[in-house]
């Protein structure tokens, strides 16, 4: 696809970036089945393909719309299509760009703004998330119904994490709203480090991993964040850190693009490079024949239902990695469909377009449960949160699992 940019971008790094992506698109549609959006819609301007014309006409500096500005805000940036794509298309940073050039042409309504600022400012900082997930159980009865639920019921108690006694060390990341929604997640983590000879470590002065603010149209507050974070992780490296663990799929995909988002920046690019170049998830570190030596073994088989979250296989694309640890642990996996299709959670798309969100939903817990599993397993608290409001059966993280040295309800 060519593009001639317009007299503000021919020239520039940012210019002949979206010539460089949109000449690698060659209109063959491959990339409509995989869309999710589309699916629901069947609108091609809700697909790849129509959003890359979209992207086209802004690079070209053709009049920009709210309407166009609609169906980029209608990505799920699941970037399914990546994976589809014969071409090998980066849609994720032609989306990137589309919805930057939008933003400086076209105004959001002040209540848009406002509420994504909120989003921004609240998710993004563990302590006021966490305070207002108490008001809100506090309040629960009071609120209109779909918000009610996005609020768990109880508060889970802050677990027990092992002491540091181990050579080998990781540095596990807090993440945002996984503390406050999830606590035990990290604990269960921890334990079954423990266990295969893993000491866990917090990052001190850890933030926001700036996913929440990259997405919502915050791009100087993210690489903030983001510069924060590598000047907390290069001292924990430096010190004999093996890696940079992460149990949120979103946020390690996000600490893994520290590279690129930080090239250009001559005090950070080499030591992000480093940082995104030692960032794992956790499924990475940890080996079927591992979870065989720990000598887990399940009180009777459970079956379970597997999502992968599109962080994990179409982002950092290492799908496939849970599944033999699952099996391993003596669980037996039922058979689920559309595998590659988004759940619609995608951070604060479900607050934001919760119509095509709660389609999406519907859908993957349909496809998820249709063979009658006893729960299902994920690998990221925005999935893990937008299933259970839904699902028929309990949602857990997968290392969650793995981790049976525990007496939890409803397990």
């Amino acid at each position: 696809m060519h593009a001639q940019p317009s007299p503000d971008l021919a020239g520039t790094e940012r210019g002949n970036v979206a010539q460089a992506l949109l000449r690698s698109c060659v209109h063959c549609g491959f990339c409509l089945p995989a869309c999710p959006t589309y699916r629901v819609t069947g609108n091609e301007l809700d697909s790849p393909r129509g959003r890359i014309y979209l992207i086209k006409q802004l690079v070209e500096g053709a009049p920009a719309s709210a309407t166009t500005r609609h169906h980029l805000d209608r990505c799920l940036t699941c970037r399914a299509c990546e994976r589809a794509c014969p071409s090998g298309v980066e849609y994720g940073r032609l989306i990137e760009l589309g919805r930057e050039l939008i933003d400086e042409r076209v105004a959001r309504p002040l209540p848009e703004r406002g509420l994504r600022r909120a989003l921004s400012e609240t998710l993004s900082r563990p302590t006021l998330f966490a305070l207002l997930l108490r008001l809100g159980r506090a309040v629960r009865g009071l609120l209109p119904t779909q918000l009610a639920a996005k609020i768990p019921a109880h508060t889970q108690a802050p677990p027990s994490m092992p002491t540091v006694r181990h050579a080998r060390r990781v540095v596990l990341l807090e993440g945002c709203v996984q503390p406050g929604l999830a606590p035990a997640i990290n604990a269960s983590a921890a334990r079954v480090l423990d266990r295969l000879g893993w000491s866990v470590e917090r990052l001190a002065g850890e933030q926001c991993c700036g996913a929440l603010g990259h997405h919502l149209g915050y791009a100087d507050r993210a690489l903030e964040q983001a510069r924060r974070n590598v000047d907390a992780a290069c001292p924990a490296l430096d010190a004999g850190a093996t890696a940079i663990v992460s149990t949120a799929s979103a946020c390690g995909l996000m600490v893994k693009d520290y590279g690129r988002l930080l090239a250009d920046d001559p005090r950070y690019a080499a030591r992000a490079a480093r940082v995104a170049a030692a960032t794992r998830d956790l499924a990475e570190i940890i080996e079927p024949a591992d979870v065989e030596r720990m000598g887990v073994i399940t009180d009777r088989p459970r079956r379970v239902a597997w999502h992968a979250p599109c962080t994990l296989q179409h982002g950092q694309q290492i799908a496939g990695r849970v599944e033999p640890l699952l099996v391993a642990a003596g669980y037996v996996l039922v058979t689920t469909r559309e595998p590659t299709i988004c759940c619609g959670s995608a951070g604060t798309y479900s607050l934001l377009e919760p119509e095509l969100s709660r389609e999406l939903q519907l859908r993957k817990i349909a496809a998820l449960t249709g063979d009658a599993p006893d729960v299902v397993a994920t690998a990221n608290i925005g999935c893990l949160e937008h299933l259970r409001v839904a699902s028929p059966v309990p949602v857990r993280h997968w290392v969650e699992l793995l981790d049976l040295g525990r007496n939890e309800p409803g397990y």
